[in-house]
């Protein structure tokens, strides 16, 4: 059985919630300028073992053998977000930039120069969007993070650790639990309405910028004709949170004259008290792929994960369970989660398998200050 020891410490600073801003302006003409973010660093010591890993099979996330030490940024990356809002008669309107800064590199260099690439780590833009809203709801127009599968990552406790790395001397952000329980919603280009704030009940709903769902043996659905269509329902009272949440693309094999839509539901539920939360979340999917939808651990080259050798959609699935303490009046915080995620051959594949990429994963919290934690 595979088996990967992870020791980790970091530092974060920055909002004490990703709701709350750090600096607010307010402008004459009613319009207000917002700037809040994060900085991370964790210090990562790695060693797996040399036997039972799954690299080499389709959607494999863990090596075998090896051990190494990396300064890098968690799951959560660190982010600079400036927001623009403001109110034009009964329409409110708002513009929102997220970069998402790296502050290692990959591969043991110092830095990026002779990998075609600029010096220095990596800038991720992450979000550029606008909105346009009233009591009838919001419309976002632009890049920002998928529906389907986004709760199941936003209520992670591996969302502010490292959880997966996803390798000895990455760069980047780590796993955290994508691939291990969930599949990224990725931050993708779309046109989402949602209905009003503020309600114990919410729907999203959106077109989003279709993806090619790659595979093996000539087998390419490239031709994307229409958009892929993404929604989400929320309802929260009180200190239970439950959601559901799904996608659905159609793609073509232009040379074979062949469709297929990829389909994936996904929900799951939080109960959360002040000093106790359990969360459980599920998905389920055909054609989606595994750890990032519709290709495999994040090689474009990895397209083959959805489809099958004989060129039909294969299946995949996962789960997360996780706890959390925090005791009566104390700044420290105890979380422990355990998921598992999938990825199943088609029926007319000539080798049947099934993938398992498993985490178990703790962590502990302490908030130092209102903006600052340590993280184990």
């Amino acid at each position: 059985m595979k088996r990967v020891a992870l020791l980790c410490l970091g530092l974060a600073v920055g909002a004490a919630s990703a709701a709350e801003a750090q600096l607010t302006m307010q402008m004459t003409n009613g319009w207000s300028f917002t700037f809040s973010g994060n900085v991370n660093a964790f210090a990562i010591y790695e060693s797996t073992s040399e036997s039972g890993g799954t690299l080499g099979a389709p959607g494999g996330l863990i090596g075998v053998g090896g051990k190494g030490f990396n300064v890098r940024t968690g799951l959560l990356p660190a982010f600079a977000v400036f927001d623009a809002k403001g109110k034009e008669g009964a329409t409110d309107l708002g513009v929102h930039f997220g970069f998402a800064p790296q502050i290692n590199n990959p591969g043991g260099v110092h830095d990026n120069f002779g990998r075609g690439t600029q010096a220095g780590a990596q800038i991720d833009m992450r979000q550029v969007y606008l909105t346009v809203g009233g009591t009838w709801g919001q419309i976002l127009a632009g890049r920002e993070i998928g529906l389907f599968n986004r709760q199941n990552i936003l209520t992670d406790q591996t969302l502010f650790g490292i959880g997966a790395t996803g390798g000895i001397g990455g760069g980047g952000t780590t796993l955290g639990r994508i691939g291990f329980g969930y599949i990224y919603p990725n931050f993708v280009a779309q046109m989402t309405y949602s209905t009003p704030a503020g309600r114990p009940g919410q729907l999203s709903v959106g077109v989003f910028q279709p993806s090619a769902l790659g595979g093996p043996a000539g087998a390419n659905y490239n031709q994307l004709q229409v958009p892929r269509v993404e929604a989400e329902g929320t309802f929260k009272t009180g200190s239970v949170l439950v959601w559901v949440n799904g996608t659905a693309q159609n793609a073509k094999d232009p040379i074979a004259d062949v469709s297929k839509t990829a389909v994936g539901a996904g929900g799951g539920f939080r109960f959360g008290p002040s000093q106790f939360s359990l969360t459980g979340s599920g998905y389920w999917g055909k054609g989606i792929g595994t750890t990032l939808q519709f290709i495999g651990a994040g090689d474009p080259t990895d397209a083959g994960v959805a489809v099958g050798t004989d060129g039909d959609l294969r299946t995949s699935y996962g789960f997360i369970g996780q706890v959390t303490f925090t005791p009566a009046n104390s700044k420290l915080t105890v979380a422990g989660s355990y998921g598992s995620s999938y990825l199943k051959s088609t029926d007319g594949e000539p080798t049947d398998f099934k993938t398992e990429n498993t985490l178990i994963s703790g962590g502990i919290y302490f908030q130092a200050t209102k903006s600052l934690k340590v993280v184990g």
